[in-house]
């Protein structure tokens, strides 16, 4: 990791040493850069506990001194669940958090990463740099999950790892007839607007359903190539409306980093164009199909470069850590899917025989298993698809709860068991049946709430049981497969 250090000097930045030498140089080129594209506005955002982008849009002018004095915002804005909801008593002592820095809803601290700039294509003379979140008095934010993102990464590398990822991703792309913007609408949370298909679905891979969709998917592909994100497929799936898109993979944090500006693209240049993308995992619409977010990943040796997952010999796929690994994905996987599936609505997936798994368990190229193996023997590109994971779900903390568990596979020895080569008849852990069943694995998980601290974990799971709390409340007055209030919590919020 590389080194940052402290100075006696005036900015925000240069007082609490929050700058690699490479950020430095990155901030150097930045503002080179709102030059030579005559940028005239700045979006500073942070990727919140949901994953969701929150943040500030300033004048270029000011760009270049607020990324080394930081953007000030309320921290409140930690405390909210999926509704906005502020859910943690901010004005009483440690605003409910024992902590004086969240009282009140005083301020917290975005500083740029600048390595992170882009120039948005769809936004006029407009620039976009991911942050990172501290305390006004320099302490990093407890809560920021791109820096827990980090730290995992960070553990990987002490043993000698690189963790390989690659995303993808399933979503739904609408025609909006109605955006419900009448005040009635406006509603907490707002009533989501009224869409209709672009295509009716039930052809997967056609090129004739493809072709009906492309127009619109055209204009997403642009502007998600022209942002520099490694876009390597388009693909039609089997629901009506519902959409594909896979990304070549990366080491770090940058495939969490990709997902985050993928989501927050597509949402807004669909927009634009009076088309809604929802990464909501079931839409409460007729007819449509869960989505899931498929996370593949493999080790590398830092010194080498080489695929730790590869086995050695002609006869076996996964080496002998490969196993391990994927031995503590299955033996955590039940705590992760409060980070793999962190809605309510993401449990809806879990049924046998539908592409989706529903127990803890893996094989090799099998798709109705958790954890599907990939590669030939000896093949460098061997790898493990965890398919458990839904759109909704923050990468950082996705990305987080796959190292933690891979270690701890790896340093205790685990062994998976023997290929599920029959999905759903064999005998194995079922994955939660509901939030509230993944909240208790997770502050039951040892390992998991030592990794991510025992205030995160307390942390993160009241945020969602107030979630899970509200829900309840509507229960009584609605009970469909797919509930209004799901609809109206996450439709358009993801």
């Amino acid at each position: 990791m590389a080194t940052r250090k402290t100075s006696s000097g005036s900015s925000f930045v240069e007082r609490h040493g929050l700058w690699t030498a490479e950020q430095s140089a990155a901030a150097r080129e930045v503002a080179r850069a709102i030059k030579r594209h005559r940028l005239e506005l700045v979006r500073f955002s942070f990727a919140d506990q949901h994953g969701v982008l929150r943040g500030k849009t300033v004048v270029a002018g000011e760009a270049e001194r607020l990324m080394r004095a930081g953007v000030n915002l309320t921290t409140t804005l930690l405390a909210k669940d999926t509704s906005h909801r502020t859910v943690f008593p901010v004005f009483t002592a440690g605003g409910g958090f024992g902590m004086p820095e969240m009282e009140g809803g005083g301020d917290f601290v975005m500083i740029a990463d600048p390595s992170t700039f882009r120039v948005l294509p769809w936004a006029d003379r407009t620039g976009w740099m991911l942050c990172d979140i501290y305390f006004t008095n320099g302490k990093p934010v407890p809560f920021s999950t791109r820096q827990i993102a980090r730290t995992a990464l960070a553990q990987a590398a002490q043993a000698g790892f690189d963790f390989m990822s690659g995303l993808e991703v399933e979503f739904h792309l609408f025609r909006i007839d109605n955006p419900r913007l009448a005040p009635s609408d406006a509603t907490w949370p707002a009533e989501p607007a009224d869409v209709s298909l672009v295509t009716q679905g039930f052809q997967y891979l056609t090129e004739t359903r493809f072709d009906q969709i492309d127009p619109v998917l055209d204009i997403l592909r642009r502007h998600i190539v022209a942002l520099g994100l490694p876009l390597r497929s388009l693909e039609i799936e089997l629901g009506p409306s519902q959409c594909e898109f896979t990304f070549a993979a990366d080491t770090g944090l940058l495939p969490a980093d990709q997902m985050i500006l993928f989501r927050a693209a597509m949402k807004q240049v669909a927009r634009r164009h009076g088309y809604l993308v929802s990464f909501m995992c079931r839409p409460g619409l007729p007819n449509l199909f869960s989505s899931g977010w498929h996370l593949h990943q493999s080790l590398l040796d830092r010194r080498t470069g080489k695929n730790l997952f590869r086995s050695g010999n002609d006869r076996d796929v996964l080496s002998p850590l490969a196993r391990h690994y994927m031995a503590g994905l299955i033996a955590h996987a039940c705590a992760a899917a409060a980070f793999t599936t962190p809605t309510i609505n993401g449990y809806k997936r879990y049924r046998a025989y539908s592409l989706a798994p529903d127990r803890a368990i893996w094989a090799r190229d099998n798709r109705g298993v958790m954890l599907r193996v990939l590669g030939e023997p000896g093949d460098p590109a061997t790898h493990i698809e965890n398919r458990v994971g839904e759109p909704m779900a923050n990468p950082y903390l996705y990305v987080a709860s796959q190292i933690h568990a891979g270690l701890d596979g790896i340093a205790r020895k685990l062994d998976p068991g023997p290929s599920a080569d029959t999905p759903y008849e064999t005998r194995a852990e079922p994955l939660p049946k509901s939030l509230a069943e993944a909240l208790a694995a997770l502050r039951d998980d040892t390992l998991f709430v030592t990794k991510f601290g025992a205030g995160f974990v307390d942390y993160y799971c009241r945020i969602k049981e107030a979630e899970i709390a509200r829900f309840r409340q509507s229960e009584k007055d609605d009970d469909p497969e797919i509930t209004r209030w799901e609809q109206k919590e996450y439709f358009d919020f993801f």
